[in-house]
């Protein structure tokens, strides 16, 4: 190798070297989209070797923060300064080479390349003959100061979720960014993998080796690691401070403000209730004709939550897929009140199966039909919207879709809108009125919540919490353990498209159901 070669195939200054953990302010940080401001006149500061928390609601302006800070967006007004100094970040490679850097929500790392090899080719200055023999021993000395590290030598797809988040820190830390954004960053995770990644992320802050802004939704996490929090509402800073000082009730209100939140109804007590939903022997597979789901037995009773806990992508969409018959069984039976069940719109008008799917706008609605259509999809074909023939009435669809509309409290122009122009919450909202305005007997719902605003979440979850006090069997299935929490009698986990694990809520906790999560039962 020429020595040109060999000066590029040398790595950056190792972590924990020279270098310290660089500290980020930004004055004044102002974007407007047009005639919306997203973000107005924000201030905040971000201490050197700190663990900080950025908190808000979806549409807060944390993203867009986050975007200008690492060079996405050009602010409107406002700078940015790195240890105190104004420093313009015209792109995101300004941001790497001033020692700033971003860890996903969603994993940016070639699944069929090895770590080494994603750690090498992250770099900017990779040279055209790569030693990978000194590229792996250099990197096995930088792992050897680190307080994790991750098999080298196998592909990235057959690593977990831990060790692969841990491996996209890791490429950051090898980059040299003294200053990481986390995004989400425990959303793939156990509790346990979790706990492990934020605390070792601790040391390093606490040693002066890093400085971090996560953004989370998960108080926990925010109380357990983070030293200071800023808190943004509809693009304005509205306070923050030293976590230890704050509660998580005054952290929801600067989230929030004074908006009042519906309360839920207490769990009611129910004697030994008749099994109604019996999921017997479920075997599915995945687009790629993969087993996806593993025989699965389950059975919910009447008045009864069973939340299925989970990370992403071990069979739980598959399952709820089948049981509202969007993927076909390869094998095993359902059953409603002893009956042979199979997911039609016949079968569900006839057995009272109603739900709540993942993303519903793409999985429950038309996007292009008004709030009324789709308000309609279970009794267009009925009295009085139906009179004979077939034939539509629009007058008794509108007047309905008016009646839930209200009662659901969605926020719509008017029935006539299309349905996609409603935000998130909204969309959700609408979905629940029409699937809950009969009689229910069995409720399935997926990740009601995802993405939604407190009022919303609220909303959602009493709703929930109403069908099952009025005795309706309710499968929750969620990637957000503290609902799962919340909302549960029973929790079964799912891993590997198996459930070998289920326990009363009031006989399990937090750590057990992250082991049973990670396949040790």
């Amino acid at each position: 190798m020429s020595a040109t070669a060999a000066a590029l195939a040398e790595p950056p200054v190792s972590p924990l070297g020279a270098k310290k953990a660089i500290g980020l302010e930004t004055i004044g940080m102002t974007k407007i989209f047009g005639s919306m401001v997203a973000l107005g006149d924000v201030s905040i500061k971000v201490k050197p070797g700190s663990f900080h928390a950025l908190l808000g609601e979806n549409g807060a302006g944390k993203s867009t923060l986050v975007k200008c800070i690492m060079g996405f967006y050009q602010p409107t007004r406002g700078s940015v300064l790195i240890d105190g100094r104004e420093t313009e970040i015209s792109n995101p490679k300004v941001a790497r080479d001033v020692g700033i850097g971003m860890v996903y929500q969603h994993f940016t790392l070639v699944p069929s390349l090895t770590a080494t090899e994603n750690l090498v080719i992250a770099r900017a200055d990779v040279p055209s003959v790569i030693d990978w023999k000194k590229e792996k021993k250099s990197l096995d000395a930088l792992f050897d100061r680190m307080p994790f590290r991750v098999p080298l030598d196998v592909p990235v797809s057959s690593l977990a979720a831990g060790e692969k988040q841990k491996l996209e820190i890791l490429k950051q830390l090898y980059l040299d960014q003294r200053f990481l954004i986390l995004d989400e960053p425990t959303s793939v995770l156990t509790p346990g993998e979790a706990d492990e990644i934020l605390g070792l992320l601790k040391t390093m802050t606490d040693a002066g080796d890093l400085t971090i802004l996560m953004i989370s939704h998960k108080f926990r996490e925010v109380t357990a690691f983070a030293d200071e929090f800023s808190v943004l509402r509809k693009g304005e800073y509205m306070g923050g401070g030293v976590t230890a000082n704050v509660s998580v009730a005054e952290m929801s209100r600067m989230m929030i403000g004074d908006m009042k939140l519906r309360e839920r109804a207490a769990r009611k007590t129910f004697e030994k209730q008749p099994v109604v939903l019996d999921l017997a022997g479920i075997c599915a597979e995945d687009d790629e004709g993969l087993p996806a789901v593993d025989a699965v037995n389950l059975k919910i009773r009447a008045g009864e939550i069973v939340g299925i806990a989970g990370v992403s992508g071990n069979g739980q969409s598959e399952l709820i897929e089948t049981l509202t018959g969007q993927r076909d069984l390869t094998s095993g039976r359902f059953f409603v009140k002893d009956q042979p069940y199979e997911p039609s719109r016949e079968k569900m008008a006839k057995f009272k199966v109603f739900g709540l799917p993942e993303e519903p706008l793409k999985n429950a609605c038309v996007r292009r039909m008004t709030v009324a259509e789709n308000l309609a999809f279970r009794s267009f074909d009925q009295p009085p919207i139906s009179k004979r023939r077939g034939f539509l009435s629009p007058g008794p669809m509108r007047a309905k879709a008016k009646e839930l509309i209200a009662a659901y409290r969605v926020k719509t122009p008017g029935p006539d809108e299309p349905i996609e122009n409603l935000s998130g919450g909204n969309v959700q909202r609408a979905v629940l009125a029409r699937e809950l305005s009969t009689q229910v007997e069995v409720l399935i719902v997926a990740n009601p919540c995802f993405g939604l605003d407190f009022a919303s979440i609220a909303e959602i979850r009493s709703q929930i919490m109403d069908q099952r006090n009025g005795g309706a069997a309710v499968l929750l299935v969620s990637e957000d353990l503290d609902e799962i929490l919340e909302l549960s009698d029973r929790v079964a986990v799912m891993s590997e498209g198996r459930i070998d694990y289920v326990a009363p809520i009031g006989e399990t906790d937090r750590a057990t159901i992250g082991q049973a999560m990670a396949g040790h039962h």
